[in-house]
């Protein structure tokens, strides 16, 4: 237990509280002799009335504006889980696809080597299955470039 002396409207009081409490009695102390401070008159027991009743007042204000900003927190974490379940099933869309694509290039490969061990003249079929084929792997470095 630890021993504090606080000065609050220019009397002192010796308090006790916790260990490694001191520093935020002291904070509180001065914030009771600050509104003390500015009452002007009357005796000390009055001005320390007013600096509570002062305090409360701030106390009870703060707690209606936590209260108006609760449920604007709620609708803001819910939009904040509904966005990041969407990036998770954008993420799987695209790992699914990149499989997919991956697949599609090694049958187009697979394509490419049948087409370049048959006959040295190609009919015109052939000619736009590698045109296809330039096509997908177009498609699949701009795949490849998405984050």
């Amino acid at each position: 237990m630890a021993d504090v002396k606080l000065t609050i409207a220019a009397r002192i009081y010796d308090v006790h509280c916790a260990d490694g409490q001191e520093e935020q009695l002291h904070q509180l102390a001065a914030l009771v002799d600050e509104k003390a401070r500015g009452i002007q008159g009357g005796t000390e027991v009055r001005q320390l009335l007013f600096a509570a009743l002062m305090l409360a007042d701030e106390a009870q204000e703060a707690r209606g504006t936590v209260e108006k900003t609760e449920p604007q927190s709620d609708s803001l974490r819910a939009a904040v889980a509904l966005a990041e379940s969407r990036e998770a099933e954008a993420r799987d869309e695209l790992r699914a696809a990149v499989l997919r694509e991956q697949a599609a290039l090694k049958q187009l490969e697979a394509a490419r080597e049948t087409v370049s061990s048959a006959a040295p003249t190609r009919p015109p079929h052939d000619r736009a299955l590698l045109q296809i084929a330039d096509r997908i792997e177009a498609l699949a470095a701009k795949v490849e470039q998405i984050p």
